[in-house]
């Protein structure tokens, strides 16, 4: 979609949000190859300016720098290629280990095909903006933005302040401290799945279930459904 519309004038910029940086990132973003710009926010900034809670998610920015949409899904197309997996050859004492988080792979792509995908709306507003500027009716008001605009309790707040000590013991070294800090943020911000699944894949590069927390991406998915893993676009 990129290559598509820059000559029209649209950049896409894409910002990886990972407390462990270039280590957890940087392989994605080269097997990607993009052309445009791709950041990387260890310190989940952009959570705190702009409240997303997932991801991917995005925010519209106009030529004069407005926010014309906030935040919300930016889902990926369904035929979208995904890396082909390879088998390792593995000693027989790690063949159970390998088993243990292939299930849980399958278990959670069965949970991933059932979670609501409005790609072809989304891209199809995207155009219409890219083609109509400030006249689509997909641009919204500055009054629309600030009524879409999640609400910003004084829980998030602080739920904000315990995952950056989280992040902070965590680069320490300090892991015990940090996981109180982020079992802390997820109590404060219980639908924040950023900073859930930030803190289990730092536990386990699956988000599978550890003895650090007592929920895991594949167990609190299925509880909330996963038809309800993103809301539903509201670009009708």
């Amino acid at each position: 979609m990129r290559e598509e519309l820059y000559p029209q004038g649209l950049e896409v910029v894409t910002v990886a949000l990972d407390t462990l940086g270039l280590k957890a990132t940087l392989p994605f973003i080269e097997a990607a190859n993009p052309t445009h710009p791709s950041l990387i926010d260890e310190g989940h900034l952009l959570d705190e300016l702009f409240g997303f809670v997932n991801v991917p998610s995005g925010v519209w920015l106009d030529e004069q720098g407005m926010i014309v949409r906030p935040p919300e899904p930016a889902p990926t197309p369904r035929d979208a290629r995904r890396s082909k997996v390879e088998v390792p050859r593995l000693i027989p004492e790690e063949a159970k280990t390998y088993i243990e988080e292939m299930t849980v792979e399958v278990k959670k792509m069965v949970e991933v095909g059932k979670i609501r995908n409005d790609s072809e709306k989304y891209f199809r507003a995207v155009r219409d903006w890219v083609s109509n500027g400030s006249n689509s009716r997909f641009a919204l008001s500055p009054e629309e933005v600030l009524n879409r605009s999640r609400p910003r309790p004084v829980e998030e707040a602080v739920g904000a302040a315990h995952f950056e000590l989280g992040q902070y013991l965590y680069r320490q070294g300090k892991t015990d401290l940090a996981v109180a800090h982020f079992r802390e943020a997820h109590r404060l911000q219980p639908d924040n799945w950023t900073y859930r699944r930030q803190a289990w894949s730092m536990a386990n590069v699956i988000q599978g279930p550890t003895d650090l927390y007592e929920s895991d991406w594949l167990k609190d998915i299925r509880k909330s459904g996963a038809e309800n893993y993103y809301p539903a676009l509201d670009m009708d």
